[in-house]
């Protein structure tokens, strides 16, 4: 599966009139809820490529937004059971193998998880764009039949995040289209492109998550989401230590 990197195509929007335009904070608020909502559960294949071998997991995963968040691996047997559990700015990984659960520091929040292009705090969702984030609107296009939007988020004073910005294509509707991460020197670190929009759980949300390293366009990490369902009731005891170790 190869998808082109979106780095260069970000730059290309026309300066508007920002009068015309939605807030940008509706926009990245708008976002959250359309990818995550307040709370969800889904069934995910997250396939891992690189110039010289691919793997693929099967993923189960639950959000609690915005403080908790626990994904499973369930395929292949041998990384079966592995877990990874985040309770405000807290995360723990499980490996069953060795029956082991480990806490995850703060400075490890940005280190690959599970050997992918997404961070940990990519797949839990510590961060919070609106909140950690000052966002602006600087330019728009038509695309498909609808707006286009350009959102420029750089990080609030004393916020816990490490991008120097990040840089949003957010359609109208509040689907994203591709998402970069700048890191030191204003350098492009990462690009996100969501694409194959699809209804799922009651609403039309991108079912494929395309991450790619900017230095290196032959690293890249694919998710699909297979099934998805929101704003259900989920039980405060699925987001333990005790539930992490076992599911059951």
């Amino acid at each position: 599966m190869k998808c082109l990197p979106m780095i260069t195509f970000l730059g290309v929007f026309p300066s508007i009139a920002l009068g015309a335009a939605p807030s940008a904070e509706s926009l990245i608020e708008g976002m959250e809820n359309t990818l995550w909502s307040d709370s969800n559960h889904g069934r995910f294949t997250m396939r891992i490529e690189t110039e010289y071998w691919a793997r693929e997991l099967n993923l189960e995963a639950w959000m609690d937004r915005p403080e908790k968040a626990l994904i499973r691996i369930h395929a292949p047997k041998k990384e079966a059971g592995i877990g990874s559990l985040r309770i405000g700015d807290a995360m723990w990984n499980y490996l069953p193998k060795v029956d082991r659960t480990i806490k995850i520091p703060p400075s490890m929040m940005l280190q690959p998880w599970m050997g992918s292009n997404f961070s940990n705090d990519d797949l839990v969702k510590e961060s919070s764009f609106v909140d950690d984030y000052i966002h602006e609107v600087t330019g728009s296009e038509e695309a498909g039949g609808v707006t286009v939007y350009r959102v420029v988020s750089t990080p609030k004073p004393d916020a816990p995040v490490v991008w120097s910005r990040l840089e949003f294509q957010i359609r109208e509707d509040h689907i994203p289209v591709a998402m970069i991460y700048y890191g030191e020197r204003d350098k492009a670190v990462k690009t996100m492109a969501y694409s194959a929009i699809d209804s799922l759980g009651g609403r039309q949300i991108p079912t494929r998550w395309t991450m790619v390293d900017a230095d290196n366009p032959e690293s890249r990490t694919v998710i699909e989401i297979d099934s998805i369902e929101f704003d259900l009731p989920l039980d405060d005891d699925l987001f333990s230590l005790r539930r992490l170790r076992n599911p059951q």
